[in-house]
């Protein structure tokens, strides 16, 4: 089987190859999402990656052990682009007319794409397009804040009143928009229907509230949400 620069290989060095490639690729670009709490981690990606790259990589096989024959690997990375479409659709929560989890999506989208390119056998190929996916990944939020002029921003309190656990969750909303998040407090209102106020502190430009707060509202087990601008000298 062929691997890029080291030409044809035998189908055990070069399946190998494939797997190890795919397994680490797909875990440079999980380590991001897993960081920004994510629903598609680390191992999500891994297996994604790995996934891919085994059906393009046993396409390819199937091939040259058929030559001759109408065999196309071409089909297999057809119904793997596919079939990707139901783990992104997943990891897209949509509800009260809002929709989240889109940039999870695509990168799922992505790294199937990562996946197939190892498995056809060219994974330095597929390195340059994960760094260039963790880039995006990592310095579109860095940029936005760049252009949002630090003088417009401001501090709110965010009080999330639930029936339940979120905290997790909303940050994973605000993490989108904010690296700093300060977790005031956590209060436990009634420990029999497990009522509770979570209070944060964020850093933001205005033109953000109603978005967050629309993406906290389509959250289950949320009740209530309120955000208050904080006076500068708090």
């Amino acid at each position: 089987m062929y691997i890029e620069f080291l030409g044809e290989q035998p189908v055990y060095i070069s399946m190998g190859i494939k797997v190890v490639s795919s397994i680490l690729l797909g875990g440079f670009i999980g380590y991001d999402r897993e960081q920004k709490m994510k629903s598609a981690g680390i191992k999500t990606n891994m297996l994604i990656c790995l996934g891919a790259a085994t059906y393009t990589a046993l396409s390819v096989l199937t091939m040259t052990e058929h030559m001759g024959t109408v065999a196309d690997p071409n089909r297999m990375a057809a119904q793997i682009v596919s079939g990707i479409g139901f783990l992104g659709a997943g990891a897209i929560i949509q509800g009260r007319g809002n929709v989240v989890g889109m940039t999870t999506a695509a990168t799922v989208w992505v790294v199937a794409a990562i996946g197939m390119t190892v498995g056809f056998g060219y994974p330095v190929i597929a390195s340059l397009i994960s760094i260039s996916l963790f880039a995006v990944l990592r310095l579109i939020n860095p940029l936005y804040k760049i252009l949002e002029s630090d003088r417009a921003k401001q501090n709110f309190y965010i009080e999330v009143l639930s029936n339940g656990r979120i905290r997790g969750h909303v940050k994973e909303i605000l993490y989108s928009r904010v690296e700093d998040i300060e977790i005031v407090s956590e209060e436990v209102l009634d420990a029999v229907s497990d009522e509770r106020l979570l209070t944060l502190n964020v850093h933001l430009h205005p033109r953000w509230i109603p978005q967050i707060r629309r993406e906290i509202k389509t959250l289950i087990r949320v009740n209530k949400v309120e955000i208050h601008q904080r006076d500068h000298d708090h």
